[in-house]
Parts: C-alpha cells; structure tokens; sequence
C-alpha cells in the first residue's frame, strides 16, 4: 500500500513537474522475471525508473541510505525502500556476492530487477565498460534482459547531488534481449563479458552517449 500511495504522489508530481516522454514501455514483459539494464548518470535515475514502470522494480543500494538516525533517517529509509530499494553492505568484501545473490533471489521470485552495469554513476556522461554481474543474473536464472536509457536526468540532477532542477527527461527501453543460448555457461568469463557487452551496446544505441571502454571507477579514480 505504501508504494502505491508513493507512487501515485509522486508519480504525478514528476509528470506535471518534468513531463517524461517514455519509449518502448511495451517491450517490458508484464510479468515474469525481468532484468532492466542501464546507464547511470545521476542518483535519481532509479527513481525515475521506479516511477515510468507499471509492474514494480526492485533495485539494489547502499545500506547508508536506510541506516540514518532521528526523523530524518527514518523517512530516508522508508522512502528508498518505498520506492524498491534493497539495501546493501556494498563496501565490504563480499559486498559484490551479496548483491548479486539478490538479484537472484528477486529474479527467482518472477519480479524485475533493475541494474547499472557500469556499476556506479559515470563521471563524466560518458557510457563505461560494463560489469559482468548482468550477464551472471541473467545465464544464473534464465531472465531476458531489457537495456534502457536515462536521458536527460543528469540535466536534473547536474553531479548527481543537490535540488532537482526542471528537464526534459526521456526513458527508452529496447528489445528484450535473450541469452538462454548461453545455459549453463554463467561461469565461462568469455560468455560472460560477450553478453555484458552486448547489453552494453544496446544501451549506448538507446542513450547515444559516448563509449569508453575502461571502468567507470578506474576513470573516476584518474
């Protein structure tokens, strides 16, 4: 119920504040497990994601973001989970398993997981290479992949920080992509980078940003 009444709030807030135009809404499965695969710009992309998608999205975050003190931290933490956040302890050392462990679990539950293969936001607006959990959820369970595109949400939201700012702002969702010829392979790192980098092509075809093929946090730490 909490998500439906967010939603509806908020929902209508961004569309009479930011007016999103959405592209190939019908391309997401109506049920089933589903993965939603793409570029990260600025912090409210999922948000924007949760809100354009009819069916729920449940999507990986930092446990930061639910752990706060007071009043504050208890309306942070109602909100992110609210909106289909699952927090996790990403900075620790199996950070990595543990999301992707849940990503399974969602998948196997027959939801729509969200995911940004490039792993953290991009620093300069540029698409990055992607990681190869997607490629893992997606032999590990079986469920296509749909790849789309934020754009115009880092106009929003400049740096990813500070008051939204009012912008045009485009979803685009593609073709849903399926790997099922890959059973069984989600352990050959060659299959798993081919798949990655297929999505990873989608996705630049959908936003048009720039390819670079390094690591976001390789390029962020330059």
């Amino acid at each position: 119920m909490s998500r439906i009444v967010l939603k509806a709030i908020l929902g209508l807030m961004m569309r009479v504040l930011f007016r999103p135009k959405v592209e190939g809404m019908e391309r997401i499965p109506e049920t089933g497990p589903v993965i939603m695969a793409g570029n990260h710009v600025t912090f409210i992309d999922s948000l924007f994601l949760s809100l354009v998608v009819k069916r729920p999205v449940f999507f990986i975050g930092k446990d930061e973001y639910v752990t706060g003190k007071g009043i504050k931290g208890r309306l942070m933490a109602w909100f992110f989970t609210t909106a289909g956040m699952i927090p996790v302890d990403r900075d620790g050392g199996h950070g990595g398993v543990a999301a992707l462990m849940t990503g399974r679990r969602i998948l196997e539950e027959g939801h729509a997981f969200g995911i940004y293969p490039e792993g953290t936001r991009s620093p300069d607006g540029r698409l990055y290479r992607g990681r190869t959990g997607v490629a893992r959820l997606a032999l590990m369970t079986g469920a296509p992949v749909v790849p789309f595109a934020m754009v115009g949400t880092d106009k929003v939201q400049p740096g990813g920080t500070g008051r939204p700012r009012l912008a045009p702002v485009t979803v685009r969702f593609g073709e849903p992509l399926d790997f099922s010829r890959y059973e069984g392979m989600d352990r050959d790192r060659y299959v798993l980078r081919a798949v990655t980098d297929e999505v990873m092509s989608d996705v630049m075809e959908l936003s048009g940003q720039e390819y670079v093929d390094v690591y976001a946090t390789k390029a962020r730490a330059a």
